[in-house]
């Protein structure tokens, strides 16, 4: 059973487990993670073999059961943590406010509500404050407002942090009253000191010629380094959390300084004149890639869509220097990934979990504010 002073928290809609990865070095014990995607939750049990993985939908589990799948007691959950499907909310997908997936926000707070933990995270994407999804946000804390102090939506970007991306979202947060030290919206303002980390600060230590021919896992290993000592570039390979990681992994980069993802892309004659012929800091007027500027930040990563929903690839954007779309560990890298870290061994699931993942660095960032708040 689990000791009532170790800080347990369950990710749900965890995907390969960026806001896990945070909450893991923010001194917090990843008791469990849910999610439906195989791929997704294969890639998290690699990172965290530790962890309960369930691999179930969260709109069918309890409070109740999901306690019990963890083997928690009542009082020993400390938070839930997720990302619920923002797809529908989303600006660049279509934005529907009858896509089904818009139901699994309420379903998060309804968790909340059966398990009681000391306090809940959520994100997702801007869209969601649209007042046409007013009545999903409304049932989502009716569950909640009577246990809950509930802080108001926090809009939140990641270059703010110290990741190289742009990427935006919004966090919902609350905790039980006395639970913890009381926390506002100004707790979770970005430290006036983080430091600017750009595409090229990321891309440092990476090789930079890829072969189109590397399309198989074994063939992506390659060496890495890192170069600086700031946030960002200590978490590369260090400050690994105890007991996560992938073994294998780890001693790769530890004894061999060796790293998996670059896989290459075949494209067009056709295709890489247009991409030669794109600029930093513009866009491919047919595919819509966008070149990346190596001293500005990285757009949002799309993640693209699942099988039941096409299996669209989202467009990559373009490296910096050389004639081709990124690689995995390079949208890691841009993500705030550390070089350890593993996702599925193909290109597209790979990019999917990568583009549907809360940066790790913004969420150690939030998540330490909170395992402060929380004392011993």
């Amino acid at each position: 059973m689990a000791s009532s002073v170790t800080k347990n928290v369950v990710d749900l809609f965890s995907g390969v487990g960026g806001l896990s990865v945070g909450a893991a070095r923010a001194g917090f014990t990843v008791r469990g993670a849910v999610d439906t995607d195989t791929e997704a939750i294969n890639a998290h049990g690699r990172n965290f073999p530790h962890t309960i993985h369930l691999q179930t939908d969260v709109s069918e589990l309890t409070g109740q059961s999901l306690r019990l799948s963890l083997g928690l007691n009542n009082g020993d959950l400390t938070g839930i943590i997720g990302g619920p499907p923002c797809q529908g909310f989303s600006y660049i997908g279509r934005n529907d406010k009858n896509d089904a997936r818009n139901n699994l926000f309420p379903a998060f707070f309804r968790i909340v509500s059966e398990a009681l933990p000391r306090f809940y995270l959520a994100e997702n994407v801007p869209g969601i404050m649209n007042d046409k999804y007013s009545r999903i946000r409304a049932k989502a804390f009716s569950y909640i407002e009577d246990n809950y102090i509930i802080l108001p939506p926090i809009i939140v970007v990641a270059s703010d942090y110290g990741a190289p991306t742009t990427r935006t979202r919004v966090l919902f947060f609350g905790y039980l009253k006395d639970e913890m030290e009381p926390l506002t919206m100004g707790s979770f303002k970005a430290p006036p000191d983080v430091e600017t980390v750009c595409v090229q600060d990321a891309f440092r230590g990476l090789p930079i010629k890829i072969k189109p021919s590397w399309q198989k896992e074994e063939q992506s290993w390659r060496i890495v380094h890192v170069h600086g000592n700031g946030h960002y570039a200590s978490r590369l390979h260090g400050h690994i959390p105890h007991r996560v990681g992938d073994p294998y992994a780890l001693e790769c980069l530890r004894n061999e300084s060796r790293a998996s993802g670059f896989l290459g892309t075949v494209h067009s004659k056709a295709v890489a004149e247009r991409y030669a012929a794109t600029k930093c800091g513009k866009y491919d007027k047919i595919s819509r890639s966008y070149r990346l500027d190596p001293k500005g930040f990285c757009p949002t990563l799309r993640a693209g869509t699942g099988t039941d929903h096409g299996s669209f690839q989202a467009v990559r954007p373009l490296h910096p220097t050389e004639t081709r779309v990124i690689t995995p560990r390079e949208a890691a890298r841009l993500q705030g990934f550390p070089d350890w870290f593993q996702f599925s061994p193909t290109k597209w699931h790979s990019f999917r979990q990568i583009g549907s993942s809360v940066s790790p660095i913004l969420a150690e960032r939030i998540l330490s504010v909170i395992r402060k708040a929380l004392g011993n």
